[in-house]
């Protein structure tokens, strides 16, 4: 991976760790709005692949591919910053979904149900199920932004974070690991089945469509509800 002169070979690098790129770009654009593109994403991933190759210095003791991993996602991140991706219309609709989710729960002292939740927003089932759909971008449980404030930090270093601060090393806290576990356990039963399919066994929505037999969409929708479930049972941890 070195030329004769000891730099790093960027050609080589590019190739064998444009993979990594496209991977990255899968697992962010999961979590993002479907009018976000994944060709734009990758396109920005090499850029920031470029310019760690260009910014790399070994005697730092870090590995080149968790450096690359930083500077490719920290290049997403920019990108997205710039381009408005989910409106704030829509970050205030994922809002009122978790404040009637809250307020039900408290009411009845259990899961409230799709239909209950609707009726509480003073919607029709339709009409909430489409929000539901709308609202994808929250398509995980940050446990950074249990606080339910969309001011101060930029809401879209809480809702995808890079690697340092990252909410997935806060999971390695065992007792938000256990929180988060019994969240899951009081989901309803099809919407852990999703939960489970789609972060455990690492299932894309079609995949969970057919094995639920449902579409695509409904597969998101349940997937909307179940991360307002567990934003709120996690705000309250």
């Amino acid at each position: 991976m070195y030329t004769a002169t000891g730099r790093l070979d960027s050609g080589t690098l590019l190739k064998q760790y444009s993979p990594l790129v496209r991977r990255l770009a899968h697992q962010m654009i999961a979590k993002l709005p479907a009018n976000v593109e994944l060709d734009d994403l990758i396109q920005v991933g090499m850029i920031g692949l470029n310019d760690a190759l260009g910014r790399f210095d070994i005697a730092q003791g870090v590995q080149f591919e968790t450096f690359a991993t930083q500077r490719i996602r920290g290049a997403m991140l920019d990108e997205l910053r710039g381009s408005d991706w989910m409106s704030r219309g829509n970050r205030k609709q994922q809002r009122d979904i978790e404040a009637a989710v809250h307020r039900l729960e408290q009411k009845l002292g259990r899961a409230p149900q799709e239909s209950e939740i609707a009726q509480e927003m003073g919607l029709p089932l339709e009409e909430y199920q489409e929000i539901l759909t709308k609202v994808r971008g929250t398509q995980l449980v940050y446990l950074e932004d249990m606080s339910g404030d969309e001011s101060g930090d930029e809401y879209l270093d809480r809702h995808v974070a890079d690697e340092e601060g990252n909410p997935l090393s806060l999971l390695q806290d065992q007792r938000m690991r256990m929180a988060l576990i019994e969240a899951i356990k009081k989901l309803p039963e099809r919407e852990q089945y999703v939960m489970s399919m789609y972060y455990e066994h690492d299932m894309n929505l079609k995949e969970i469509a057919a094995v639920l037999g449902v579409t695509e969409s409904r597969v998101c929708q349940l997937h909307s509800q179940s991360i307002a479930r567990l934003r709120v049972k996690l705000r309250d941890w």
